[in-house]
């Protein structure tokens, strides 16, 4: 048999999906009207009181791509923690699912591409809603799902590995607090990195949030040949997470 069975992976992708069909909508509100609450604080408000225009960008336009990444991290990051953890510690779902010809590495792989793919699309939702407040369209905006796909999936691998490593569902606080707020926070979103502190700047470059930032405004305004390395990061990124997820959720879940 092979490594990681189609099969397997698509009977757990499959279960996931029944269980969303209860709840997209709500997923989907709060999805849709979060991106329109920041553009209107932070690009409406905020941008009309302090800036006019930030790397060359309207500020609203700055905005909006930025947050592309925060959906993103928000969309794959904490659903993979909370819901990992419940689901083995609570819920006891994976017990269920490895008495099938499943495997550790196939349940996480299968995981990590249901909330990619949840987090591609929701990802695109502050771009789409940036365009009613005049961000104008372009082609390589086609691509932003992409590059939301790849970036989710490392996130959500982090998500799974974080959940199979802590005691208590209260220890992701320190998760949150010391390690997702800082990445959104330090990724181009708000405020271009190039007036922070040098040290903070170079912290910047080995963000995959920030990545995310740079390959959806390049997206909006023109390409460039740096994007190749930074897919090439983010496909990294996820790579890396990916083994480390598998690693982690095997030691908590095979005796």
């Amino acid at each position: 048999m092979r490594r990681l069975e189609p099969a397997a992976i698509g009977g757990v992708m499959s279960r996931e999906v029944a269980n969303f069909r209860t709840i997209w909508r709500t997923t989907t509100f709060s999805s849709l009207l979060e991106p329109v609450i920041y553009l209107v604080a932070f690009g409406l408000g905020l941008g009309a009181t302090i800036v006019n225009r930030v790397d060359g960008l309207e500020y609203v336009e700055f905005v909006g791509t930025g947050m592309v990444a925060t959906a993103v991290i928000f969309s794959s990051a904490l659903p993979a923690m909370f819901g990992t953890f419940v689901k083995e510690r609570f819920q006891r779902t994976y017990d269920a699912i490895l008495a099938a010809p499943v495997d550790v590495e196939e349940l996480v792989t299968a995981e990590m591409l249901w909330i990619g793919l949840r987090a591609g699309v929701y990802g695109t939702f502050p771009l789409i809603v940036s365009m009613l407040f005049g961000l104008d369209p372009a082609p390589g905006m086609l691509l932003v799902p992409l590059f939301c796909f790849i970036t989710a999936l490392g996130f959500a691998a982090f998500g799974i590995a974080v959940a199979g490593s802590v005691a208590k569902i209260d220890q992701f606080n320190y998760v949150t607090t010391l390690v997702i707020t800082p990445l959104f926070l330090v990724a181009g979103t708000f405020f271009p990195i190039s007036g922070l502190p040098q040290g903070l700047q170079v912290a910047a470059q080995v963000n995959p949030l920030h990545h995310l930032v740079e390959l959806v405004r390049h997206a909006s305004f023109g390409f460039e040949i740096e994007d190749l390395i930074r897919v090439g990061v983010l496909v990294g990124f996820a790579v890396c997470l990916w083994r480390l997820a598998v690693r982690r959720m095997t030691a908590r879940l095979i005796d």
